[in-house]
């Protein structure tokens, strides 16, 4: 212990010397890549001598003086690649003297050796530093032409070798093949049992993963991001290993996860939508564009968040303040707690319905507090009523929440106290949520406390979150979670984006909804419009379970909603722009693969007098998939992103398999990219230039 008790203080006292440069190079990037590598591999070396600490006392002392030597030789190893990034720098810089430690739950903090003041200017310093070290292409930033259509190659593709385009068009083939996609998972898997770890890794990466994927880690993607940038495209960043476990074991966690301790109480007025179904355990189920997570315990939770957090300095490292990361709350915290708060919001939505008539959100209706205090009169001078209505939430327009929603989310509120209502009949106050557990009011309290960690650490370092939507059964919790986070944190621009899915039927009303309590509560309201990615599945467990259809009936019709949708956020837009107002108040991503819809939000922000510079609309794709749109936008001046997934080649084996599967689903874009890769191909091979190397002089708006 003696030994442990020293390596913790070396953790916290070695030295570091890092430079600053007013110009740019990736060097500062791999100077805090490698400082923060060194917290991790200074963490697990700690792990090792804790684990150390069971054996006999000899072992012990044996196995922690070998730790010790690594650490030291980590320690040297490290000084050296520091110094090296920061000498690579152009000179004129200043020497700056650093201790770093690692906090509780692995959490990075850095202490300077002057005086706790300097700690909050080094902070100001990295964030001035990352936004000054953008890379600055010589000459006036290059804008092309924005062919509509769609139909440039060249546009499409100056961003790629020509061997990225044939790898491109292989990858195009097979997923051409619905033999191939359909067993691609099993295949991947005979491959590697064939051909071994080392061959299997330099197939996937000359293939499906080189296509797909960033990169193994935050080191390695950097290339593709700076590529990426110099023709005008940022990045989404997302660590994309996902758990590889079977039906049985799936359904078998979210069965468990999903019902509290208490049981799975369905007395009267509960919704069997937001119970949990066997049948439909595995969230998996017809699903191929979306990640899904499986809750296994609270320390599962603690490292998504931790990754999420690497994902945000990772991103901020290369974009410089541009970047996005998107995150999903069931990765946060145990999805039961998701299901009871969703029922809990559309009883509540019921019960005010059922006692002022209409229907939809609370604050649609535009009661005041006055009428509700004639709904209630019946009751004459009731307590319990009056200590109800003085935690409704409302302003000179009317009631917003019936619940104090900033206490839940910002303060210890029990949920079990909080969520009850008035009978309008007998004034007896009646639960909308059955009784949590102490332990289970603890779970929330904890996904609560990594989602506002995750998202003021996004805060600090000028990272957008993109919070995912899921399926229609957690979404109402999800979505009034990331409201609360939009009013607690866009204060002064959007950190927080919410996710809408416009193959569901309420999706108009629901934005428009969100829209006017971010104008009511003055905060930056963001969106990412999406089609959806749980189409099949919904439908398939609304008719099993017995409720309402929650998808529009066709194709059309979702098409149509996301239009509509967007057309009304865009409308507000310019209402804003013309008051004088910040229009800014209002972001919105166009996240689709659809050239159709891409045009329609070009045609509109044309018509409507809303630019590129206005930096309220931008648009998204995955990496790998729809080139053809993405860099053009980017080249024209657009905001353009990529969905950028990375991890290591063996675990993100689920992913490419869901990738392969969705390009199934798309043969008609497929057919159009194929075709313009190898218009490109050939016209390259005409011209000589086999060996075109990317050079790009873009800088994303």
């Amino acid at each position: 212990m003696a030994l442990l008790r020293s390596l913790r203080t070396q953790r916290t006292t070695y030295l570091i010397n890092s430079r600053t440069s007013v110009s740019v190079s990736s060097s500062s990037s791999v100077a805090a890549a490698a400082k923060r590598h060194s917290l991790h591999t200074t963490a697990a070396l700690e792990a090792d001598v804790q684990a150390s600490s069971q054996s006999p006392s000899q072992e012990q002392h044996v196995q922690a003086a070998g730790i010790l030597r690594r650490r030291q030789q980590h320690h040297q190893l490290l000084s050296r690649l520091i110094y090296s990034a920061g000498a690579a720098g152009v000179g004129g810089s200043r020497q700056h003297t650093r201790y770093v430690h690692s906090g509780q739950n692995g959490r990075q903090s850095h202490q300077l050796a002057q005086s706790s003041d300097v700690e909050g200017e080094a902070l100001r310093e990295k964030r001035q530093l990352g936004k000054s070290a953008s890379p600055k292409p010589s000459g006036t930033p290059q804008r092309d032409p924005l062919d509509v259509g769609f139909n440039d190659p060249v546009a499409a593709f100056k961003s790629k070798t020509t061997w990225e385009l044939v790898r491109a068009y292989m990858v195009y083939m097979i997923c051409s093949s619905e033999k191939l996609v359909e067993h691609n998972m099993t295949l991947m898997k005979w491959s590697k049992q064939i051909l071994g770890q080392r061959l299997f890794t330099v197939l996937m990466k000359a293939t499906f993963y080189g296509h797909f994927v960033a990169g193994e880690d935050q080191i390695k993607i950097i290339p593709t991001l700076e590529r990426l940038r110099s023709f005008g495209v940022k990045p989404i960043l997302d660590y994309s290993v996902e758990e590889d476990i079977s039906q049985e074991e799936a359904e078998k966690r979210e069965v468990e996860s999903s019902v509290s301790s208490a049981g799975d109480n369905k007395e009267e007025g509960t919704m069997p939508q937001y119970h949990v179904d066997k049948s439909f355990a595995d969230r998996r189920y017809k699903v191929s564009s979306a990640r899904t997570y499986f809750y296994l315990n609270e320390a599962t939770c603690e490292r998504n968040m931790e990754t999420f957090i690497k994902c945000l300095e990772a991103v901020s490292g290369a974009t410089f303040g541009t970047g996005i990361t998107a995150i999903k709350l069931t990765a946060l915290g145990r999805p039961q707690l998701l299901l009871q708060l969703s029922e809990v919001i559309m009883r509540t939505r019921k019960y005010m319905e059922d006692m002022v008539g209409g229907q939809g959100n609370v604050l649609t209706h535009h009661k005041t507090i006055k009428d509700l205090e004639k709904y209630y009169a019946t009751l004459g001078d009731n307590k319990n009523v009056q200590d109800f209505l003085k935690n409704v939430t409302s302003d000179k327009e009317g009631i917003l929440h019936l619940f104090p929603w900033s206490g839940i989310v910002d303060e210890d509120s029990q949920l079990s106290d909080t969520f009850r209502v008035p009978d309008p009949q007998t004034g007896q106050m009646r639960r909308l949520i059955s009784q949590i557990p102490p332990k289970e009011e603890e779970m929330f309290r904890n996904m609560i406390r990594r989602l506002n960690t995750i998202v003021k650490t996004a805060a600090e370092l000028d990272v957008r979150i993109m919070i995912d939507a899921e399926q229609t059964y957690f979404q109402p919790a999800i979505s009034r979670i990331t409201l609360e986070m939009m009013r607690k944190y866009n204060k002064d621009k959007a950190i927080v984006f919410n996710t809408y899915q416009c193959y569901l039927r309420e999706t108009f009303r629901e934005v428009c909804t969100d829209l006017e309590q971010a104008k009511r509560q003055n905060f930056y309201f963001g969106a990412k419009l999406v089609r959806g990615a749980y189409m099949e599945q919904e439908r398939a467990r609304a008719q099993a379970l017995g409720y309402p259809d929650p998808v529009n009936p066709t194709y059309e019709a979702t098409t149509d909603m996301y239009h509509k949708t967007l057309s009304e956020c865009l409308r507000r837009i310019k209402l804003m722009k013309d008051c004088g107002d910040d229009a800014r108040k209002i972001g919105i991503m166009v996240a689709s693969h659809n050239e159709d819809t891409v045009r329609f939000a070009i045609e509109q922000m044309n018509q409507i007098g809303i630019s590129p510079e206005d930096k309220v609309i931008c648009f998204g794709q995955l990496l790998g998939m729809c080139d053809y749109i993405t860099f053009p936008l980017g080249q024209a001046g657009y905001s353009a992103y990529k969905y950028i997934p990375y991890g290591p080649v063996e675990e993100v084996l689920p992913y490419l398999s869901r990738r392969a599967q969705e390009n199934k689903g798309v043969l008609k874009k497929i057919k159009k990219e194929k075709r313009l890769l190898l218009t490109e191909i050939s016209r390259r091979l005409v011209r000589g230039q086999l060996f075109y190397k990317p050079k790009g002089n873009y800088v994303p708006i």
